[in-house]
């Protein structure tokens, strides 16, 4: 323990460092613990596709989606989202959604949107498109 004091006094910005990475680690995690809107892997996604009638909403630019997109994504502006603009979405609100971008990083924020108006169970693909198609599974082009 006196060797881990003798480190922290000689290294204060390297301890600060890593005390504040720690903190906003656990921060992260107890926040995802209770999000309403989980992070779901690919084979999930295809399982609550497949057998819950699930919705997919793929949040990437038109381009984007027109170069490729799971098979019956709805395509939806992620700024339309936060706005509370759902279009066709809306009458699908008792149903799975699963919200979609290209890495998995931008999709949480709209899916909390939705979750947040109401929708009943939001989740948001692990990796997105770029892990969905990284593992071969089928992609629509065009519309």
């Amino acid at each position: 323990m006196q060797e881990i004091m003798q480190f922290a006094s000689n290294h204060t910005i390297l301890s600060l460092a890593w005390v504040a990475l720690l903190i906003l680690v656990i921060v992260t995690t107890v926040k995802g613990m209770f999000s309403k809107v989980k992070t779901i892997s690919r084979g999930e996604a295809t399982h609550l596709i497949n057998k819950a009638d699930a919705v997919v909403v793929d949040v990437r630019s038109r381009d984007d989606y027109r170069k490729g997109h799971i098979s019956g994504a709805i395509n939806l502006a992620a700024a339309d989202i936060k706005k509370g603009s759902f279009g066709e979405l809306e009458k699908h609100k008792a149903q799975p959604v699963i919200v979609v971008c290209a890495t998995g990083q931008s999709a949480g924020e709209p899916a909390a949107a939705l979750s947040a108006a109401g929708f009943a169970q939001v989740s948001v693909l692990k990796d997105g498109i770029s892990g969905w198609s990284g593992e071969n599974l089928p992609l629509v082009r065009g519309k």
